[in-house]
C-alpha cells in the first residue's frame, strides 16, 4: 500500500512539475511589420476600399492602438529604432543612404551625415530573446545590416541590406538576397509566409520569435492579377482607389490569416503575443490617410502614425482599444518585461513597457520625440502634403505630449504647434496664439536633445540659392 501511495505521490509530483514548467514557458512572439502600410489602409482602421477581413478579425481578438507611431518616418531608421529600442540620435540611422537629398541649391544647411546600418555594438531585441532561450527567425525585409544572423537571428529568409524587392521583384525569380527561387510566378508575400509557417511548425515545442517584415506594400506596386481585377470593379474613395495597391494589401491580409490559422491549429495562440504594425506611414501619392496630413518621409501625422494591434488571448482583452500614444520603440521593453529579462546597465532602452495597458491600467503621460537632421526630397509635390513642395522632410525635430504636437525646423528656427484632438490634419498652426504651451514644449524638446546628444546642423550650405529655390517653388505651385 505504501508503495502504491508513493507511486501516486510520484505521479502527482510529476504532473505538478510538468504543469509548472508549462505554465512558466515564455510566450512566443510574432512581430509582423508591413512596409509602408498607411494608418488608414485597413478595414478596422476605417478604410471602406481595402478589404482586410483577417486583420479585422485579429483586431477584434486583441487591442487596437489608435495613436501608435513609428519612431521614424521611413524604413531603415524606424526598423533600427524598433530593433534597438533606442531613438535615432542614439544610433545615427536617420534615413536611407544619403542625408543630403534633393537639389543642393534648395538646401540651406549641411545635413548631419547618416549612418547606413545599425552599429554592431547594439544589443538588439533578437539578441535579448536569443539569450533567453528563444529560437529566432526573420522572413522578409531586414534593411539595417547586411545579415540578420549576425544580430540575434538563427534563421533568415530574404533579409539583407536591401530596402525593396527590386523592379518586378514580387514574383519568382526573385531579386533579393538569402532566398531560393520558387516556381516561376510565385508571389513573394505568399512565399515568405510559407517559410514563416515552416518555422513555426519546426519550433512549436520551444519559445520562438517570428519576425515577419513583409516587403509588401513597398513599391513597386505589384498585386496578384486576380486580386487587381477584383478591385478594379470596386468604387474607391478619395485617395484610396488603386486596385493594384488594394491587391497588395489583400495579399498581406490573406497571409496573416494563414499564419493565425496555423497558430490556432497547433494550439499555440493562447501562448503567443502577436504584434501587427507598419514601419512608417503610407505614401500619400498611393493612398491618402485622411484626416492625417502627408505621408512617408514627413513628420506630420500621416508620415509617422501607423496601424498597430496586439493579440494575446487571456492576457489582452479581446475587442479593446486605446488612444494612449505609443511607439515601436516600446516593443523591446514590453517584451523584455514579459519574459522577465534582467536589466543590463549598458543598455538604455528609450521606450516603455506597455503591459499595464493589457490590464486596463493607466500609464503616466509622457512626451514622444523624433529627430531628423536631414533632407528628404518630395515624392510628388502635388500630393505629398508636406511643409513645402520640394521636401517631405527638412532638418528638424518633432515632439508630442498629450494632445499637443510641436515641430521645430532648423533652417529658419521656425516652430509649428498643433492641437491633435481638434486638428489631426495639422492645418492650424497655434505657435503664435499659444505661446505658453509652445515655450513649455520647446524647453522639453531642448532638454531631450541635450540628453541624447542629438546633432543640430547649423553649417550653411554654400551651394544654396534662395532665388532658385523660390522660383522652383513658384513653378510647382503654379502647375497645381
Amino acid at each position: 500500500m505504501n508503495g502504491f501511495l508513493g507511486f501516486v505521490c510520484f505521479l502527482v509530483l510529476a504532473f505538478l512539475t510538468l504543469f509548472s514548467c508549462v505554465e512558466k514557458r515564455n510566450p512566443n512572439i510574432v512581430l509582423i511589420n508591413v512596409d509602408d502600410l498607411g494608418w488608414k489602409d485597413l478595414g478596422f482602421m476605417g478604410s471602406t476600399y481595402y478589404e482586410t477581413p483577417n486583420l479585422d478579425k485579429l483586431a477584434g481578438q486583441g487591442m487596437v492602438f489608435y495613436d501608435a507611431y513609428a519612431a521614424a518616418a521611413n524604413c531603415a531608421p524606424s526598423r533600427a529604432c524598433m530593433m534597438s529600442g533606442r531613438n535615432t540620435p542614439r544610433h545615427g540611422v536617420y534615413t536611407v543612404d544619403n542625408s543630403a537629398r534633393g537639389d543642393a541649391k534648395t538646401r540651406q544647411l549641411i545635413p548631419t551625415p547618416n549612418r547606413k546600418f545599425l552599429p554592431d555594438s547594439i544589443y538588439t531585441l533578437a539578441m535579448m530573446l536569443r539569450d533567453h532561450g528563444y529560437v529566432n527567425g526573420t522572413f522578409g525585409k531586414w534593411h539595417i545590416n547586411e545579415d540578420p544572423l549576425k544580430h540575434g537571428f538563427h534563421v533568415n529568409v530574404g533579409g539583407s541590406h536591401r530596402g525593396n524587392p527590386g523592379g518586378g521583384g514580387y514574383v519568382s525569380p526573385y531579386k533579393i538576397d538569402f532566398i531560393e527561387n520558387g516556381p516561376e510566378g510565385e508571389y513573394l508575400t505568399d512565399r515568405l509566409t510559407d517559410e514563416a509557417i515552416r518555422f513555426i511548425e519546426a519550433n512549436k515545442e520551444t519559445p520562438f520569435f517570428l519576425y515577419l517584415p513583409f516587403y509588401s506594400v513597398h513599391t513597386p506596386i505589384m498585386g496578384k492579377q486576380e486580386l487587381v481585377e477584383a478591385f478594379a470593379e470596386k468604387p474607391g474613395t478619395e485617395g484610396q482607389d488603386r486596385a493594384d495597391y488594394a491587391a497588395m494589401v489583400a495579399s498581406v491580409d490573406q497571409n496573416v490569416g494563414r499564419l493565425m490559422a496555423v497558430l490556432d491549429g497547433l494550439n499555440l495562440a493562447a501562448n503567443t503575443l502577436v504584434i501587427f504594425t507598419s514601419d512608417n506611414g503610407g505614401i500619400r501619392d498611393i493612398s491618402y490617410q485622411t484626416p492625417l496630413r502627408a505621408g512617408k518621409g514627413s513628420y506630420y501625422e500621416g508620415g509617422i502614425r501607423v496601424p498597430l494591434l496586439m493579440r494575446w488571448p487571456g492576457t489582452i482583452q479581446a475587442g479593446s482599444t486605446t488612444d494612449v500614444p505609443v511607439t515601436n520603440m516600446d516593443f523591446y521593453p514590453t517584451i523584455k518585461t514579459i519574459i522577465g529579462a534582467e536589466d543590463r546597465p549598458h543598455i538604455q532602452l528609450e521606450g516603455r513597457n506597455l503591459a499595464p495597458l493589457f490590464r486596463n491600467q493607466d500609464l503616466e503621460e509622457r512626451a514622444l520625440f523624433w529627430h531628423f537632421p536631414i533632407y528628404l526630397q518630395a515624392y510628388n509635390p502635388k500630393e505629398d502634403g508636406g511643409r513645402d513642395p520640394l521636401f517631405r522632410t527638412r532638418p528638424g525635430s518633432v515632439m508630442r505630449k498629450g494632445k499637443w504636437k510641436l515641430h521645430h525646423y532648423f533652417e529658419q528656427n521656425e516652430y509649428e504647434l498643433y492641437d491633435l484632438e481638434k486638428d489631426p490634419g495639422e492645418i492650424r498652426n497655434l505657435a503664435k496664439s499659444k505661446p505658453a504651451i509652445r515655450d513649455q514644449l520647446i524647453q522639453l524638446l531642448e532638454d531631450w536633445r541635450k540628453e541624447v546628444h542629438a546633432p543640430v546642423p547649423n553649417q550653411a550650405n554654400p551651394l544654396y540659392d534662395r532665388e532658385f529655390e523660390t522660383n522652383l517653388i513658384k513653378s510647382i505651385v503654379n502647375e497645381n
